[in-house]
């Protein structure tokens, strides 16, 4: 099938082939094609540009994108889509005074959803998955990683990462999954965390791997959950079955977890709302992606990412949206690069790009997604009439999304 959008405002995030990531001041620059054209063919782009180019002996679908802008649809690369439930129970505990932690000491929390989603069958835990998939979708998200982490079983474990498996199967959104089996400690394994990395490490991991359920293995490094010495072994068991690691950094301490994640050359490292000189200075130079997630930090009022530090001392950052019951219930990524400008004062520029060529980058879908870019995927965002590309997180309550086109069909 073939689309052809004419008349576009503003073409948005054009990239020539080979560009993997943008770091530092790269991030402020954004290409622009001002009255353009686009071509789809069989799913992918296939030619852009200046209206005065536009192929006259076209013949197929037409799209007038007059005064609309189009950019490519949104790349989440941090998410724990699928879940069994809700916990708004907890948000009102929050709002009582209760913290984060507190509310996971007496029971909560991601054990709360694992207890959830034991009680859940297979097939019921797809179809609320697939309900939020088609929620986020429409809200421009073209590209999405969804981690495990609430069985804390290997029954669990299993069981959420075949719904990810299915939901690959039955959308054409470019997903990618990742093994969070160290998100927490079960309630049988509560005092024996030896234990629990063992049984990790020697049981569901081989399974994983097995099966071929996961490309990413992710473990929650932080005070209460799994340090560093837990992380290094969890990591370099994964690495031994073919799992590439991601991991949860740097949330409400920095332990050295990001230095862990760049020894062991780790895709990206996620959170960071809490960094060091130490951990910025760990991460540069390297091929590790760090992540900001406002989402959580907005939900749960704890400090956000530093990114205008971090940008300044020449890191590349992505957002990513944290789509989770407990810290993040909304997979909403425009809210997210609306945040990111507001709260973590990132320009617009840095704040698109971040969320479309360097959050592809950190779910390893460069090559597939993030860009204007010949080749790629037609995963693409048609805007309503907007005056300019920064209106999209100026105004940032309402939805300034005519359409959505995953690999050139409408949505």
């Amino acid at each position: 099938m073939k689309i052809l959008f004419k008349n576009i405002k503003s073409l948005v995030q054009v990239r020539k082939t080979g560009v993997k990531f943008l770091s530092g001041a790269e991030m402020s620059v954004l290409p622009v094609v001002e009255g353009a054209y686009l071509l789809v063919e069989e799913g992918r782009i296939s030619a852009f540009g200046k209206m005065d180019d536009c192929p006259e002996d076209y013949e197929g679908i037409f799209v007038d994108a007059t005064d609309k802008m189009i950019l490519p649809a949104w790349c989440d690369s941090h998410t724990h889509l699928v879940y069994a439930g809700h916990r708004e129970e907890e948000f009102i505990d929050r709002i009582n005074g209760l913290t984060y932690e507190q509310i996971a000491e007496r029971g909560g929390g991601i054990v709360n959803s694992a207890a959830l989603l034991a009680k859940t069958s297979e097939e019921e835990l797809y179809q609320q998955s697939v309900v939020r998939l088609k929620q986020v979708v429409a809200l421009g998200t073209g590209a999405i990683e969804i981690k495990s982490g609430y069985g804390l079983s290997l029954e669990g474990e299993l069981k959420m990462l075949r719904v990810v498996q299915r939901l690959k199967e039955e959308s054409s959104v470019a997903i990618k999954a990742t093994f969070l089996g160290a998100h927490a400690l079960p309630i049988d394994y509560k005092n024996n965390k030896t234990g629990f990395v063992k049984m990790l490490i020697e049981e569901m991991i081989p399974v994983v791997a097995e099966e071929g359920l996961a490309e990413y293995i992710d473990v929650f490094c932080e005070k209460g959950y799994f340090d560093v010495d837990d992380t290094a072994q969890i990591l370099e068991a994964g690495q031994r079955y073919g799992l590439i690691p991601k991991i949860h950094v740097n949330q409400f301490n920095a332990i050295g977890g990001v230095q862990v994640g760049v020894d062991y050359k780790a895709r990206s490292v996620d959170h960071l709302e809490v960094m060091k000189p130490e951990d910025i200075d760990a991460l540069k130079g390297t091929r590790t992606m760090p992540v900001a997630l406002p989402g959580c930090s907005h939900f749960l009022s704890i400090p956000y990412t530093p990114a205008r530090k971090m940008i300044d001392e020449g890191l590349p950052l992505a957002l990513a949206s944290d789509y989770n019951p407990g810290s993040s219930p909304s997979g909403n990524m425009n809210f997210v690069v609306s945040t990111a400008c507001i709260k973590m004062n990132m320009t617009p520029e840095e704040a698109i790009n971040a969320a479309t060529v360097n959050a592809a980058y950190a779910m390893g879908l460069e090559e597939e997604v993030g860009s204007i870019t010949i080749g790629k995927r037609a995963n693409l965002i048609l805007t309503n009439k907007i005056p300019s590309y920064g209106f999209l997180p100026y105004s940032f309550g309402e939805n300034h999304i005519d359409k959505v086109f995953i690999n050139g069909i409408e949505q």
